[in-house]
Order: structure tokens, then sequence, then C-alpha cells
């Protein structure tokens, strides 16, 4: 039996992964998970505990009473444009994600786990080869130089460093995935951290038709979006495979905020307006993931289009939000 430790197992990617972990044909796996908070939809862990991953004391000795042979580490302090982009968070989302980091590597070099998956996270990439959709460099390398336009971001790019020279310095070894706008069911939506196809899910369902919903900025920026089944499908051959630097695992389709409203609202059959919100927090102009590294050295087939994956989504945040519509 395999013992595996997932941190940030009440997230929306961690519970999905907790899920997935249980589930793996001709695989008997004992999967613990460990967040500060419950999860809020799925919880299929055999063990789930709360745990504050900043407090190192509290990660040594939950290490020591627990042996595992494998972690996947997905904590962090994060959200979406509202959360990252303001500068209101920048010094809790930096300081707490990187004690989280530094606590985990340290806990998993004492104790001798043998494999650690760490999530990072597109926004690595310089804001400057982000500037035109019509000329994204998004590739591996062009992390460097660097230049990120976020805190969240600066504090992954440093991160995975942490985990390349823990793979360099340790028998542990490492795989690393930037993951590109993932989405799916059972996700935040209206916490004031939800990613864009969450919160444009939310407010097509709540809004009548004949009215209209907000978008940030002009809509014209460009994202691709990756469904949770595919982000899972790359992660597990992702684990099984012999690559250890960073990796993007995300769509490279593109598809502008305003088009996805489109789709969304097409989903609802309702008949709704956008309406642009000038505001500063919309991030870079356009970003889309870099998939031929990972197809050449891993190789996972995508199953899931955007539009069947807007469906799911919409269906399922529609049934949540639907006891506060008329």
């Amino acid at each position: 039996m395999k013992h595996i430790l997932v941190c940030g197992a009440g997230g929306f990617i961690g519970s999905h992964l907790v899920t997935r972990l249980k589930n793996v044909p001709a695989q008997d796996n004992y999967v613990v998970g460990v967040d500060i908070k419950q999860p809020e939809y799925i919880n299929d862990a055999d063990e789930f505990h709360i745990l504050d991953l900043t407090n190192q004391h509290a990660v040594d000795d939950f290490f020591l009473r627990n042996a595992f042979d494998e972690v996947y580490q997905l904590a962090a302090d994060m959200g979406g444009a509202d959360y990252i982009f303001t500068g209101d968070n920048d010094l809790e989302i930096m300081t707490r994600s990187m004690q989280i980091n530094l606590n985990v590597i340290d806990a998993v070099r004492a104790y001798n786990v043998p494999k650690i998956f760490y999530s990072s996270s597109a926004c690595v990439y310089s804001e400057d080869k982000q500037l035109d959709k019509n000329n994204i460099d998004c590739r591996e390398s062009a992390a460097y130089p660097a230049n990120p336009d976020s805190e969240y971001g600066w504090e992954k790019l440093f991160s995975e460093r942490l985990y390349q020279n823990l793979h360099k310095h340790t028998n542990t070894q490492v795989r690393i995935a930037r993951f590109h706008n993932i989405f799916g069911p059972s996700s935040e939506y209206d916490s004031g951290r939800e990613k864009a196809p969450a919160a444009l899910c939310r407010k097509v369902a709540l809004c009548p038709t004949g009215g209209s919903i907000d978008v940030y900025g002009s809509g014209e920026q460009v994202r691709s979006f990756m469904f949770i089944s595919d982000c899972l499908d790359c992660v597990e051959d992702l684990m099984l495979s012999g690559y250890f630097a960073p990796v993007n695992i995300g769509s490279d389709f593109t598809i502008s905020i305003n088009d996805l409203a489109k789709k969304i609202i097409a989903i609802s059959g309702k008949s709704i307006t956008i309406n642009n919100i000038d505001v500063p927090q919309t991030g870079v102009v356009a970003r889309t993931s870099d998939n031929e590294l990972f197809d050449r050295m891993v190789g996972t087939p995508r199953k899931v289009g955007l539009p069947d994956g807007l469906e799911k989504l919409y269906r399922w945040v529609a049934n949540q939000v639907n006891g506060f519509t008329s």
C-alpha cells in the first residue's frame, strides 16, 4: 500500500486530486489530506487533518508521526484577480506561501520522503512576454530573465528553485508543474478568490434574462483554460515520468474573456449583455500554455474541450446558486 499526502486537499485541485489518487487502477493508495480548512465539496481522503502548514513545529510533528511515499504540495495563499492583483495581499501571499514550502521541504528532507510533486503556476512568466496576444512566449525557458506580473508569481518562481535544489541535493525525486487556469466543478465561485470561469458562471446563473453582467477590463485579455480531469491526467503521467524540471500543464487553446463570457451565456440559454468595467487588476494581456515540452517529455492526451468543460462547470455553479435565484 502506498501512503500519500496531499497538502492543500481542502482546495479545488487538491480535493479532486485526492479523489483521483483513491481511484488509480490497480493501486491501493492510502491518501491523507491536510489543509487549514475542510474541503467544501469533495472529501474522499482516508484521513483529513486540519493543519497549518505555515507552522513549522506542527508540520514537523505531523511528518514525525506519519510516513509517506509521496507528497503532493498544492497548498498556497492564492486566489483570482481580485485577490492577487490589488497589491493589498502581497505580503500575506509571499510570506505564507514561502513558509509553507520551506516547512514542507524541511520535513521531506528530514523524513526521507521518496517523491514530491509541487504545483507552480503560469504566473511565473515574464509580464513583458505576454503583452501581445499574437506573440505570447510561455515556453518554460521564457521564465528567465524573470519579471512576473505579481508577487504570487515571484514566490512561485523562487519556490520552484527550492524544489529543484531538493531534487539535486537529496534522494527525493521532484516533479514540478506550472498550472495554467485549471477549472471545473467543486471550485470556489463566490469567495472573492474564484477564477474567471467560475466567477462568470456565477454571474450568468444569477442574472435574469435581459440583464447584464460585469466583466473586468476590456474583456479582450486572452487566456487558455484546462478542465480539471485533463489536469489530473497530466499530473499522474508526469509523476510516472522521469522529467524533473518545471513544465507547463494547461491548454493551448486561447480565448478572450469576453468570448468566454459569451460561451457561458449561450450555455445558460439567457439573453444577457456584457458590461466591461475599467479596473486595474486584469493581469497580463495574453497568456496561454506552451505544451511542446510537456507533449515531448510526457505526452498526455487532453480529452475535455473548453465547451464541454464550461457546460459541466456552469451546470454545477447554477445548481449551487439556484437557491438564491428568483
